[in-house]
């Protein structure tokens, strides 16, 4: 009776255990619902990110063009300056040798003079001087114009530049609202999930529990068997550091000719590998995370065209390249990306920013190598070890 007893007590409490397991799965399944609704909105707010810091980088960019050409700008109006310099001192020599001698005046020379020679001499001579005088006045005028030239068009960058300063505070100002923004949506999502999945796993524990109670009171005592778990294996791959980054040493060479010499496309620990298993799911990684800094840039590996740059779920700011005969490099978790499809790339050329888009926690770059679309290890390819 006692055991009946114990029995019925055990079944209620495992009913209650399954209304609750039930109401937490469909609480589960509204927030995933909810987070699917979510993703699509982190879309939008990962692809906002992505176009506001594609518009830095150009900022950037332009602002190295405007110092470059403020140097040329510089070094051109000093070398006219000097130019100016040395055509006053001339023409100061001239004005002053022309008043030591006592200039008596053109005019009056030619009457004075009773020899035709000594007067034909004398016209040569002042027409020489005056066409060397005239022409150094010339050149000095023209200089003078660019100097003024060198000047306006030295105002012109340097407003351009305090405008592209502007505009960079102004982006910086909305990245960084964005970044708050997309942190918000993924905490709040991430952290209910979690703490609903942990609540189900603790409930599902205590119901095989309860069920493992109630058929052994429903029989005779016996002994349990403990079921042997299997241990996941605590070792850990070594971390990988990479310093090295592609270059246009192999543009132009045919990718199958590559194995062994490629570079990875961005400096960083490499912390995931192929084939590795992954943490969260349990299956094996199919390429290499490497974990950099946000912001440093990411080059393609070699020679191909851009076949995808945009949003893709999982994978967030996402570029592909083809490099023909059937290998396409895979670029994820981008923070922006910097070309378009239909471009030509080089080994070398900057394609995207490191990011954490995608839902990824870490920053880092998520890339792949694959051969008629089945991946194959990057490490294998490149000259790192």
């Amino acid at each position: 009776a006692l055991a009946a007893t114990k029995a019925d007590s055990a079944k209620e409490n495992l009913n209650a255990v399954h209304e609750k397991i039930d109401q937490l799965k469909r609480e589960l399944s509204g927030t995933q619902k909810a987070q699917e609704d979510a993703t699509d909105q982190l879309k939008k707010s990962e692809k906002q990110i992505s176009d506001t810091n594609r518009s830095l980088y150009e900022i950037s960019v332009q602002q190295k063009k405007n110092y470059t050409k403020l140097q040329e700008l510089k070094a051109q109006s000093d070398t006219v300056e000097s130019q100016v310099d040395l055509q006053r001192k001339m023409l100061g020599q001239q004005i002053y040798q022309q008043y030591l001698h006592g200039d008596p005046g053109y005019l009056q020379m030619i009457i004075q003079s009773e020899n035709p020679s000594v007067v034909a001499r004398n016209i040569q001579y002042y027409s020489y001087v005056a066409k060397a005088r005239a022409k150094n006045i010339y050149q000095m005028q023209g200089n003078l114009k660019k100097i003024e030239a060198y000047s306006l068009e030295t105002a012109s960058k340097l407003k351009e530049i305090a405008s592209l300063k502007q505009k960079e505070e102004i982006k910086r100002a909305e990245l960084e609202s964005q970044k708050k923004d997309r942190a918000k949506l993924i905490a709040s999502l991430s952290s209910k999930i979690n703490q609903q999945r942990n609540e189900i796993q603790k409930l599902m524990r205590d119901e095989k529990r309860l069920t493992d109670l109630v058929d052994r009171l429903a029989r005779l005592p016996s002994t349990p068997i403990p079921s042997k778990r299997e241990e996941k294996s605590s070792t850990k791959t070594p971390v990988l550091s990479n310093e090295s980054i592609p270059t246009e040493t192999f543009s132009g060479q045919k990718f199958e000719s590559l194995r062994g010499k490629l570079s990875l496309p961005v400096k960083g620990d490499v912390i995931n590998r192929f084939g590795s298993p992954r943490e969260d799911t349990g299956l094996s990684w199919k390429g290499l995370f490497i974990k950099s800094n946000e912001g440093n840039e990411v080059k393609s590996i070699a020679t191909g065209r851009v076949v995808f740059a945009d949003w893709l779920r999982g994978f967030g700011n996402l570029i592909i390249v083809d490099h023909g005969e059937g290998y396409m490099s895979l670029y994820g978790n981008n923070q922006s990306t910097l070309k378009k499809t239909g471009e030509i790339v080089r080994g070398g050329d900057v394609i995207a920013l490191v990011g954490n888009t995608g839902g990824n926690e870490s920053n880092g770059l998520y890339f792949e190598l694959r051969k008629l679309s089945k991946p194959f290890d990057p490490l294998a390819w490149t000259a790192i070890k």
